[in-house]
């Protein structure tokens, strides 16, 4: 039966070490890097990270939600048996690519890699009133470039190109809701998924403006906007030529 936490009060150099490795391969699967960011993945206090490295025991329910939010294998998480994930089209990424450092610059967090999940940009729903992502396939990133609450699409649309073409890969920080004037954000909008555009406030709407001037100008009310609003984009890969 795999130990998904530890009870014992007293923290032997045993349990610090299962806890340790634990933890490690908690942060490397999601990105959090720090103790703030940690806590922001799994939900909690970040008082509550502090109790767990005293008692050197991850409570179970962070296993869980782990599973429900990155489809992450609590076997994995807690004793490193593959495989990492649990769902079929998650299954074929080891360890050692998830885990693994670059050659070079070893102390630098850019030489770090990270796998992460692409998603459609009309997303698991097409007709749901929140977007929610559908995996279809992997890209390798820098771990630098992912933060905690990370969604990666392919972007299908030419409406923001040259900025960003048809068939790039978008990064988009689900934590970063705000949307100064000019801002390349991405919003939900119900049977249509996910639009890129660069937000814009006029009055009691906010105007939605394609860099592609053969597409046409959105417009939604203020009061629509926290609820269609899904993050910043951060980052864009695509060629060039």
């Amino acid at each position: 039966m795999p130990r998904y936490s530890r009870k014992e009060s007293k923290c032997d150099e045993a349990q610090l070490k299962w806890f340790e490795s634990a933890m490690e391969r908690i942060k490397k699967a999601t990105g959090a890097r720090t103790q703030v960011q940690l806590a922001e993945v799994l939900d909690v206090r970040q008082s509550s990270i502090s109790d767990a490295k005293r008692r050197c025991s991850i409570p179970s329910e962070w296993f869980l939600r782990l599973y429900r939010s990155h489809g992450l294998n609590p076997d994995w998480l807690s004793e490193g048996n593959e495989p990492v994930y649990i769902h079929d089209n998650k299954a074929k990424i080891p360890a050692d690519i998830l885990l693994r450092e670059a050659p070079g610059a070893s102390s630098r967090m850019n030489s770090r890699g990270r796998v992460v999940q692409v998603s459609t940009m009309a997303g698991a729903d097409k007709d749901g009133t929140v977007w929610v992502p559908n995996p279809t396939e992997e890209l390798s990133m820098p771990e630098s470039l992912c933060p905690p609450k990370l969604a990666v699409v392919k972007v299908n649309s030419a409406a923001m190109e040259p900025a960003i073409g048809f068939g790039s890969f978008v990064g988009i920080d689900q934590a970063r809701l705000e949307h100064p004037d000019g801002a390349l954000c991405a919003l939900h909008f119900p049977h249509q998924g996910l639009v890129i555009r660069r937000v814009f406030m006029q009055g009691n709407t906010f105007l939605l403006k394609p860099d592609n001037d053969k597409h046409m100008d959105l417009t939604i009310p203020a009061e629509e906007m926290s609820k269609r609003m899904v993050g910043q984009v951060v980052w864009v890969l695509q060629q060039l030529v």
